[in-house]
């Protein structure tokens, strides 16, 4: 298995515009439908926008999994390896420091334009990927890609947030949940079978016509949606500044997960730059007229706690899906085919959990009680991994699946809970925000369980093995799995008893960091969402 980081007006309960709106949110009744002549264009039916945004969910999710395996053979093809981790790296980085940009210009220009942008950037880079002649060349196109992914990703949900009021959007947020599921179970075995049957490149070519039918659908399909009236103010000077203090944040974190010292001058340098252009743009920010970042939003406790809660699950999730399957390749000697099967429990809970806060959350109109027993479910089955044997499949897939399921209970809660805490102009970026935390807590995840486990293994019989290519984001482990391959039976033996222990330490210090994500759940306060009010109280 590869490693990478696997990243209008306040609603006031009125009734949606056309019979299919109203079949799509399962409202109780059906009003007669009036002023049908009125000049402005109707909302779109929910369900065919649906398909729309999960196909560009889809796209974006599979691109950070799929291009993992290709890795030995774009390093086999341009014979250079200075570059490798950042084919997967400049992607995260770029998608990262991308989706609050799109979600202000959303909020300013529409999302159908942005969304109709980053699909079309997206699908472009693609084909220059595939056409790459060189690393640099690669990277240049990956980053690219990047940024029209980090606009279908972050569009998709504030679209959403737009046209479903907060009661019903844990129900379709669940959907999204479930493509990043298929993605992340999907990506490693498309990639697998094109690169060992047709070519590297397919890996990116396959996006070609997925992104083209997506474009088309979402062409065809987003039409109606609210267009904002205001006139837009861009906030260049912001713009600049976080794009700048973001990339150096990530660039710092990505350096420390591939194994550079913390006190090195490289790593120092680029958080110093990060603290000091970070604290300019909020500075900045606080005094524009039309801010890129309103800092107001980071005053309301509510979506503060929901940020902190999709940080610390996105931590958890990201660094278990990079990490398992190499603890279960090096302890149990199995092939990456069977380290991506070891992680279908996994990826089977998110949805099942989606699906059910989603549906508890509609019903109840209360998100909270979802997001706090995702919360407590996730250290406990961190701790149940931990002791399971990674051979031991039933107790070990168990323990995975409620790991999943207690991600999925609190991802697409958690944007929910942030969506209903702001202002309806405001919701695009605070949308984007609650990505951005996602994608960071994804970032730190790796960087630091890899670095940790690096450190552990530099305090073991592995000293000799463990080196900055040995668990790096972009890299797959080989030198590790080489290693004990290379082993005679008996101290092969030894070596894989002593990894399993090094795991578990690991999980254990996951399982820790998990309980700073109880602790913001525990204080979120258990709001209401509009919508519905009549219901469940």
């Amino acid at each position: 298995m590869r490693l990478s980081n696997s990243f209008l007006p306040t609603y006031t309960g009125e009734h949606p515009r056309s019979p299919d709106d109203l079949r799509d949110l399962n409202c109780p009744q059906v009003l007669p439908v009036t002023n049908l002549n009125h000049p402005e264009t109707p909302k779109p039916a929910i369900r065919s926008v649906l398909v729309a945004l999960m196909m560009a969910i889809f796209l974006g999710a599979l691109d950070q999994t799929i291009v993992a395996v290709s890795m030995p053979a774009i390093s086999a093809q341009f014979k250079d390896v200075s570059l490798l981790a950042w084919v997967i790296s400049g992607y995260m980085v770029a998608m990262t420091v991308a989706v609050p940009i799109y979600g202000k210009l959303g909020d300013l220009y529409g999302r159908r334009k942005l969304m109709l942008f980053g699909m079309g950037l997206f699908t472009l880079a693609s084909l220059f990927c595939g056409m790459a002649q060189s690393m640099e060349q690669l990277v240049l196109a990956r980053i690219l890609q990047g940024i029209g992914a980090g606009g279908m990703i972050s569009v998709s949900q504030a679209i959403i947030g737009d046209i479903v009021p907060p009661r019903e959007r844990g129900r379709y947020q669940g959907y999204f949940s479930s493509m990043y599921a298929v993605a992340s179970v999907a990506g490693p075995v498309l990639g697998g079978y094109m690169t060992e049957y047709l070519s590297w490149r397919w890996v990116f070519l396959i996006n070609l016509p997925l992104g083209l039918g997506a474009y088309w659908v979402a062409r065809r399909n987003l039409r109606g949606l609210p267009i904002p009236q205001r006139k837009p103010i861009i906030d260049y000077l912001g713009t600049l500044l976080m794009i700048i203090g973001l990339t150096a944040l990530l660039l710092g974190i990505t350096q420390v997960g591939q194994g550079h010292a913390w006190r090195s001058s490289e790593v120092l340098g680029l958080f110093a730059c990060a603290v000091v252009v970070l604290a300019v743009f909020v500075w900045h920010e606080r005094r524009a007229r039309e801010p890129l970042l309103p800092m107001h939003l980071f005053a309301n406790r509510n979506a503060l706690l929901c940020w902190c809660t999709i940080f610390f699950t996105s931590f958890q999730a990201i660094s278990l899906i990079v990490l398992m399957p190499l603890r279960f390749q090096s302890v149990t000697g199995a092939g990456a085919d069977s380290a991506a099967l070891h992680l279908l429990p996994l990826a089977m809970g998110l949805p099942i959990g989606a699906y059910f806060a989603g549906r508890r959350t509609s019903i109840t109109g209360r998100y909270k009680p979802q997001i706090l027993t995702g919360a407590m479910l996730m250290p406990m089955s961190i701790l149940g991994m931990a002791f399971s044997p990674p051979e031991a499949t039933v107790i070990s897939g168990l323990f995975m699946l409620l790991c999943g399921i207690s991600s999925g209970m609190q991802f697409p809660t958690s944007l929910v809970g942030t969506q209903n805490s702001v202002e309806q102009r405001d919701i695009g970026v605070a949308t984007s925000t609650t990505n951005l935390f996602r994608s960071l807590g994804g970032a730190v995840g790796v960087a630091l369980m890899s670095a940790l486990l690096l450190a552990l293994l530099q305090d073991s019989t592995f000293a000799h093995l463990a080196s900055s290519s040995l668990i790096s984001e972009g890299h797959s482990g080989n030198v590790l799995l080489d290693g004990l391959n290379a082993a005679p039976g008996d101290a092969q033996n030894a070596l894989r008893a002593e990894l399993l222990v090094t795991f578990r330490h690991l999980l254990w210090v996951s399982a820790a960091v998990s309980l700073l994500g109880l602790a913001a759940a525990i204080a979120m306060p258990n709001s209401l969402l509009r919508g519905r009010e009549h219901g469940a109280k």
